[in-house]
């Protein structure tokens, strides 16, 4: 890491009580610390700048709450102009052990990937010490995450514990990635459309006096929503605009198919309740064969798509 000038971004609302334990676990090879005061009602940045003696610290502040996303995004803008090769978001609440930033950037300084992110679930241990409602959360977010980014073997979406190679910022649409909750979420799907390479690495969670903002019963829908909406979006850009494969015609003849085949049957069904007579056998299999054949076409596009994961990191051809 002598080599690479790795800057940490901390987004600070409500954290005061915490960050400056936080700020005072990072280790040297860390270059530059960064202080996102996202409007913080507790004034962490005034905080930081009063009680914090280490150099590296920088501090920015937001005259309006613009939410985690928009945070990050400040301080990923703000890392470039320090020259940063690897930017490490760090959350300021003590959840997260900034001793494993040296492991979270690993795979990126090798060449491995493009972004990392931790994953809570990886040791049985860590798992069992997260609060049951995080835990069903988590795994309901993590299923329809896999789905609507196409990073099949990332797991905890929502972990905030993250680095990302400083070629890649400026290829995101800073303007277009969620600002709130689904910030993580969305920057995977984001991700995926620039075909980066994602690494998961393996991490334990911290579970204290803290209070976490994020409510899984509040954002449960809105997150659903958010998912459906970039599944959509992913689909129609990468099958159809940016390449038109076999699977992309998988994914039409079989939903044409299961659509029709489906339809027909639910006529003749109510045709047949209301008229009393009953249907023949051949009626049935002009519903059911389509809907089979149409549900094997759809389970081969998804196959595909499990498969059709980014393999070689993009910072490179940069």
């Amino acid at each position: 890491m002598d080599s690479h000038k790795v800057v940490v971004v901390i987004p600070c609302f409500k954290v005061k009580k915490f960050v400056l334990d936080v700020i005072g676990g990072i280790g040297s090879e860390v270059d530059k610390i960064i202080v996102v005061d996202d409007c913080c009602p507790e004034g962490t940045g005034t905080w930081v700048g009063e009680n914090c003696t280490d150099k590296r610290v920088e501090i920015v502040r937001h005259d309006r709450n613009q939410g985690v996303g928009g945070a990050v995004m400040t301080g990923y803008e703000k890392a470039l102009t320090f020259g940063a090769d690897v930017v490490v978001k760090l959350d300021g609440d003590g959840q997260m052990d900034p001793a494993l930033i040296p492991k979270l950037v690993a795979p990126i300084l090798n060449g491995e990937a493009d972004y990392s992110k931790g994953n809570r679930f990886f040791n049985l241990e860590s798992v069992q010490e997260m609060p049951a409602i995080r835990l069903f959360g988590n795994g309901v977010l993590s299923f329809l995450t896999k789905i609507s980014s196409g990073y099949w073997s990332v797991f905890d979406p929502t972990n905030g514990f993250t680095a990302i190679h400083a070629k890649l910022i400026n290829l995101l649409p800073k303007d277009r990635i969620d600002s709130r909750y689904f910030f993580e979420s969305d920057m995977l799907f984001r991700l995926n459309l620039l075909r980066a390479v994602v690494a998961d690495v393996p991490m334990d969670a911290h579970y204290g006096e803290e209070v976490s903002n994020l409510r899984v019963s509040r954002v449960i829908l809105p997150f659903a929503w958010g998912n459906f909406r970039n599944l959509f979006k992913r689909t129609i850009y990468s099958y159809f605009l940016r390449d038109f494969s076999l699977a992309s015609l998988e994914l039409v003849c079989g939903g044409w198919l299961v659509f029709s085949g489906g339809t027909f049957g639910l006529i003749k069904w109510w045709e047949s309740s209301h008229t009393g007579l009953s249907v023949t056998s051949g009626t049935v299999m002009l519903s059911a064969l389509p809907v089979l054949v149409g549900v094997q076409l759809l389970l081969s596009f998804i196959n595909f798509d499990m498969t059709n994961v980014p393999r070689t990191p993009i910072n490179k051809r940069l």
